[in-house]
């Protein structure tokens, strides 16, 4: 005889609890992964031991949160207290496995491969252990099709996930590839419980149950997962790093273009006028008539315009009167040598 399943007994709460509760932990999960790979070495081990908590206390407790609303009419149904802690234990740690690889390895595709293939079987392994142990007056049967279907769902969604983190900068982005985790480890979840169908034994009774019953059992153990979710989401608020991204907080200033230096001497003043010593510009390397006191003028002008009574301080660049000179630059003075 086949028991009546009914996976939905409080509505749409459970699952839609359970998803966010998937999205939280993923989201702090990748992020604390992201933040390991902008860190030096000796943070680089917190950070990803952070996020591999994070993933599986979410994930677990996204299963559980699930699980509250699943019914079989005929019998009622309790949970094994070791199995139960021992489905957290395997989640965090087969998770922390993959987080670890894409944190040391980088976006290889090697790496990511190995880490989606971890993680994916460790989200699958939490949920099959978990199943495993309910305890009730029958034996659950499984679709290998749906099995089959669920991991495969954990693998490509927890390794397109770990992709994200660790290639796409910024909050948003980041922020997305959770969400996706979310939607992946809730769908996984779901397609392995429709392929489930429960097979009651002959008697039947609530005094043929072993263990502690649903609510008694999981809602004292979800106080730790979610008291650990809000620590891990406090840590994530006061780093900025995390919050605004690479980009947003740690982008370099644009160097500053060196100024060039301001030359107040006249332009193509590069030689000294008759009675001057000679100025180190570009005439001054044109010859030893320069560092010699004869008159350098600019090639092709034989001489100063005619009214210009042989001064220099009468034209500037020889194309029309200038400003009055200073001292030192008026014919007969000493031009200072540099």
């Amino acid at each position: 005889m086949h028991g009546t399943i009914d996976g939905f007994n409080y509505g749409a709460v459970t699952p839609v609890v359970a998803y966010v509760m998937a999205c939280l932990g993923s989201a702090l999960g990748l992020r604390c992964t992201i933040r390991s790979l902008r860190t030096d070495t000796s943070w680089k081990p917190g950070w990803l031991g952070l996020g591999a908590a994070a993933i599986g206390s979410g994930i677990w407790t996204m299963h559980f949160v699930a699980m509250m609303g699943f019914h079989v009419a005929e019998t009622p149904i309790s949970y094994d207290l070791q199995q139960t802690v021992l489905s957290l234990v395997v989640a965090i740690v087969v998770v922390g496995l993959g987080v670890f690889i894409v944190g040391y390895r980088g976006a290889t595709r090697l790496a990511l491969l190995t880490a989606g293939l971890t993680t994916g079987l460790g989200v699958a392994g939490m949920h099959y252990l978990g199943m495993a142990g309910m305890r009730m007056n029958g034996q659950l049967q499984y679709s290998p099709v749906a099995v089959a279907l669920s991991i495969l769902i954990a693998i490509v969604a927890a390794t397109a996930a770990l992709w994200a983190a660790v290639s796409v900068k910024g909050f948003l982005p980041a922020l997305g590839a959770s969400l996706v985790m979310g939607v992946a480890v809730t769908g996984m979840h779901y397609t392995g419980m429709s392929g489930i169908s429960v097979r009651l034994h002959e008697s039947h009774g609530a005094e043929a149950l072993g263990g502690a019953s649903a609510v008694s059992i999981m809602l004292p153990l979800m106080v730790g997962p979610l008291a650990f979710l809000l620590l891990a989401a406090v840590v994530v608020m006061f780093d900025p790093i995390l919050v605004l991204g690479e980009g947003e907080w740690t982008a370099p200033v644009a160097p500053q273009a060196p100024k060039a230096p301001v030359d107040d001497w006249p332009e193509g003043f590069g030689a000294a006028y008759p009675g001057t010593t000679a100025y180190p510009g570009p005439a001054a390397h044109q010859g030893p008539a320069a560092h010699q006191g004869a008159p350098a003028y600019p090639a092709g002008a034989a001489q100063y315009p005619a009214g210009a009574g042989g001064s220099p301080a009468a034209y500037d660049h020889f194309d029309g009167p200038s400003q009055p000179q200073p001292p030192h630059q008026q014919a007969g003075s000493a031009r200072p040598s540099f």
